[in-house]
């Protein structure tokens, strides 16, 4: 299966007063995707939810919000489907953090493009007391397994930024930057853990000795770790209208272009190269004006909607 099928919940979810955010994956063998997905669908059409969940014949993964009672129903859904070893993170936002709830199909729950193993060849899982300890070793070569935008909100401190766009570049970061160092520790860390299963199944595919990840991700990491014992510098990016969080799990600073993504610093939007969902610094120059002129469209139509809902 290489297309990928999405599906939306039908139902136009209610408006809710504080949403619980959840965060989950699991590598778990699925026998009929398809039907998995439906069953999903069947569910959120009765639920107040917004997200979007990804399924595939080797799990799930996805982040969603709602009121108390739709995440502990979507939980308990997927408990009794057998995800009992979900890697399950929650936090709060005060807006609205997904306009719509979807459910895709696809070949992989996160896509690399090379297979591996991640349930048979795991790195060392290292909570965030033992990750601090490594990786202010000299000997360990520490790797962001995300892509540019998301480093450029924030990192730990000495990480690689392997430039990539999109996960599927990691496989020729490795093959052309990490290679000759397969005698070295590696660690590596991503946003909730997921990227990790899978680039640390990678390396050690490919003969790396010691290989290490961090438990849970970065948003593990931030809700345990307190601020002054803490390694991480700026803030999380994440995939949803808060885009990015920081210590304790609370909502950052940094505010998402909505033309093409990437996060800005205050100072970044007071620039005149920004125009709320038309352009930022970054892609200022990157697109037509007839590209910039539809950006403005759509933004109008934006406004507009929220209007009539009020």
């Amino acid at each position: 299966m290489n297309a990928t099928v999405e599906q939306l919940a039908p139902v136009e979810q209610q408006a809710t007063s504080g949403w619980v955010v959840a965060a989950l994956y699991q590598f778990k063998e699925v026998q009929d995707p398809a039907d998995l997905q439906q069953r999903l669908l069947d569910l959120v059409k009765t639920i107040n939810l917004c997200g979007t969940l990804i399924v595939a014949g080797e799990g799930i993964n996805g982040t969603v919000a709602g009121d108390r009672k739709a995440i502990d129903e979507i939980h308990q859904f997927l408990l009794d489907e057998g995800f009992v070893a979900m890697e399950y993170k929650e936090s709060e936002s005060v807006e609205k953090p997904f306009r719509k709830m979807k459910i895709k199909l696809k070949s992989e729950i996160v896509t690399l493009g090379v297979e591996v193993k991640p349930r048979d060849l795991v790195g060392h899982y290292l909570d965030p007391k033992e990750w601090n300890d490594l990786i202010a070793r000299d000997d360990v070569i520490l790797v962001d397994t995300r892509n540019d935008y998301e480093f450029k909100a924030g990192t730990f401190k000495g990480a690689i930024d392997p430039q990539t766009e999109t996960f599927r570049e990691f496989p020729d970061y490795v093959k052309n930057q990490l290679e000759q160092h397969k005698d070295k520790k590696i660690a590596m860390f991503c946003t909730g853990g997921i990227r990790c299963e899978k680039s640390t199944s990678l390396l050690l595919q490919e003969g790396f000795n010691e290989v290490y990840h961090l438990k849970g991700g970065i948003l593990k990491y931030l809700e345990e770790t307190p601020a002054d014992e803490s390694m991480w510098e700026g803030e999380c990016f994440v995939f949803d209208g808060r885009t990015a969080v920081t210590h304790g799990m609370e909502e950052g600073a940094n505010i998402k272009c909505h033309a093409c993504g990437w996060p800005l610093l205050p100072e970044e939007v007071d620039q005149l190269s920004y125009e709320h969902g038309v352009s930022c610094k970054y892609c200022i120059d990157k697109t037509t004006e007839k590209q910039k002129d539809g950006f403005r469209m759509r933004q109008s139509q934006i406004l507009a909607a929220k209007r009539k809902r009020l």
